[in-house]
């Protein structure tokens, strides 16, 4: 059995340090910022970058796991809240915003609505997926979207939104709303 050896101290505030500048240089250019750049900020080499994160979603994945993860979570709140379809629609509206509004989690999980995602983005896609997938499949049963709707099929349907309201140069989430309004009369018909 091989054993995990814990990471030094420097090693962890390397980390640290490499994770926060990551999410500054993302929030200023966006997720296809220089990665050269994130290292020199962050006062370290490139190589310690790439033995800390492997590849760019890597890096993603890291800045804003706990961001998306939090969005997920929403989704229990409000089918908790809310009925079925308006849970789904309450929460897509928060997806999307949070989208819109964090550089860089866009293209994280737009990957992970493609089906193309690295292994590294699989904790991101997962919990969304997965939170997708309870609030489409209690929609469905309460009649309020079509029995053939995949939550893929709604989530890749959220990224366009998010791109539609990015093309108009929308990012309070007033485009949103009425987006997935749309969105949503189209999904409930048979």
């Amino acid at each position: 059995m091989t054993q995990v050896r814990p990471m030094r101290a420097d090693a962890r505030r390397n980390r640290a340090r490499l994770l926060r500048t990551a999410a500054e240089v993302f929030a200023e250019h966006g997720a296809g910022a220089s990665l050269d750049d994130v290292a020199r900020r962050a006062g370290v080499g490139t190589g310690t970058l790439y033995r800390h994160f492997p590849t760019r979603q890597a890096l993603l994945e890291a800045v804003y796991l706990e961001s998306v993860e939090a969005i997920a979570a929403r989704a229990d709140t409000l089918a908790a809240a809310r009925p079925p379809g308006a849970a789904l629609v309450g929460w897509l509206g928060e997806l999307a915003v949070g989208m819109l509004q964090v550089c860089g989690m866009k293209a994280l999980l737009g990957t992970a609505f493609t089906g193309a995602e690295a292994v590294a983005d699989r904790a991101c896609g997962d919990c969304v997926r997965g939170a997708a997938e309870r609030l489409v499949r209690a929609a469905q049963e309460a009649g309020a979207v079509r029995g053939d709707v995949e939550p893929i099929d709604v989530l890749r349907l959220v990224h366009g939104v998010v791109t539609a309201c990015e093309s108009a140069g929308e990012s309070d989430g007033t485009a949103v709303r009425r987006y997935l309004a749309l969105l949503m009369e189209g999904l409930a018909r048979a």
